[in-house]
């Protein structure tokens, strides 16, 4: 990773982070990308202690000084910190560090929405110190794309690749406009070192699998001679020949209709479009499918403890998105299907999945997947697992158009009918 210094620490232990991101060294070896040090972004009230440009994602580090080490930190994003279970005392008052570092990768992403650059998602990291030895958050906070951490080079290293998990590579042109949107003239590399730091020099994958109609060129050539006019036979009538040019041309102008039409119902559809399948009604709700995906592989689309456990035990994946709705009020459902080799595989894995701070399966709206109407995030969403024989369901619910909590009952009722849902192919 390339390290471009624009500040000095904002805290004690954002010497650690330093000494952790100087530690994976430069190219792509390890992780590629650059981080941005000390640098106060646009928008944002405060400086950061770095932010990290990778290929598949943009991560905010904000470091955070408790007041002595502490063998244990109970950091959720909602609510008293704990150290070694005595509530966080700190001389400025704070109780929850997490408020603020939510609020800079806010400013973040709204700044690279502004900017109107490649809509790569954007995740946090808070370090903290002086030393820490667990860290325990909950797996609702898990699912929002936040780590609390010590920050050591592979605790740091880890959750950058749990984190980064956007469906592309960001081309060197993608990633140069990050850049420029987060520093400006301050940072200009070139296509080498960007390259270097594992960012493809190719063109866009969207315009590269665009589907096209090629229609030769005429040529810019002087026109042929005019032939001779031959004589009309007797009897034929005059306005046969430019009868027979209009129907020529007529005849042209179809099949190049025609051509057009055939390749673009046969292109596929692109990302983002209106879903027009029926909706699937579980007990008496109607849900509405908004997308899905498949994967021959689990554990890239992981996080957390989860990632570890499925990077050992090979599984197929499937995810979908919902909508529908709760007394008049919109909410959406992100499911992903975990299909193993046998039903003490799946049983193996919900003890896994099951416990609160393991991680799981990276939502579709958390890759920029998402759809029109539908949620920002699956923040706090309340979360169910259910297995069935060799197959486990994994459940989030949110509402869409306002704060979710957790412990929701009429989610939970949802959550429950969702896990019958299809994922459609």
């Amino acid at each position: 990773m390339r390290l471009v210094r624009l500040g000095t620490e904002t805290s004690r232990v954002g010497a650690d982070v330093r000494a952790a991101l100087s530690s994976w060294g430069h190219t792509d070896q390890a992780l590629g990308g650059v981080a941005l040090l000390g640098l106060q972004p646009p928008r944002c009230a405060t400086p950061v202690e770095a932010i990290i440009v990778v290929p598949r994602g943009v991560l905010v580090i904000v470091g955070v000084d408790l007041p002595d080490p502490a063998m244990r930190l109970d950091a959720p994003l909602a609510g008293q910190w704990k150290t070694d279970g005595w509530p966080l005392v700190r001389p400025d008052g704070v109780i929850n560090p997490a408020g603020e570092a939510l609020s800079a990768s806010a400013a973040v992403a709204a700044l690279l929405r502004a900017s109107r650059v490649e809509p790569v998602p954007v995740n946090t990291v808070i370090a903290v110190g002086p030393f820490v030895g667990q860290v325990v958050q909950p797996t609702a906070d898990l699912h929002r794309g936040v780590r609390v951490l010590h920050p050591q080079a592979t605790s740091l290293l880890g959750a950058v690749r749990e984190l980064a998990t956007y469906d592309r590579a960001c081309s060197v042109d993608q990633a140069r406009a990050l850049l420029a949107a987060l520093a400006g003239p301050n940072v200009t590399l070139s296509t080498a070192e960007l390259t270097a730091e594992g960012f493809p020099d190719v063109v866009s994958a969207d315009l590269a699998s665009a589907s096209t109609t090629l229609i030769p060129r005429i040529a810019d050539a002087d026109p042929p001679p005019a032939p001779r006019p031959k004589p009309t036979r007797p009897g034929l009538p005059r306005w046969l020949p430019i009868g027979a040019a209009v129907l020529l041309g007529a005849l042209l102008a179809a099949g190049i209709g025609v051509a057009i039409a055939s390749s673009g119902k046969h292109s596929p559809a692109p990302g983002g479009t209106p879903s027009t399948s029926p909706p699937v009604n579980v007990r008496g709700t109607a849900f509405t499918p908004e997308g899905s995906a498949r994967d021959a592989s689990c554990a890239n689309r992981a996080y957390g403890d989860v990632q570890v456990w499925l990077t050992a035990h090979q599984c197929r994946l499937a995810r979908a998105l919902y909508s529908t709705s709760v007394a008049g009020q919109p909410a959406s459902v992100a499911l992903a299907v975990l299909t193993f080799a046998d039903p003490a595989g799946a049983s193996a894995f919900v003890a896994v999945a099951d416990t609160p701070g393991s991680g799981s399966i990276t939502d579709l709206v958390a890759e920029g997947r998402g759809y029109s109407g539908g949620p920002a995030s699956f923040d706090n969403a309340v979360y169910s697992v259910t297995a069935h024989g060799s197959s486990v369901r994994l459940v989030e619910v949110v509402w869409v158009d306002r704060a979710t909590n957790p412990n929701d009952a009429a989610l939970r009722t949802v959550a429950g009918e969702a896990a019958a849902l299809p994922v459609a192919p």
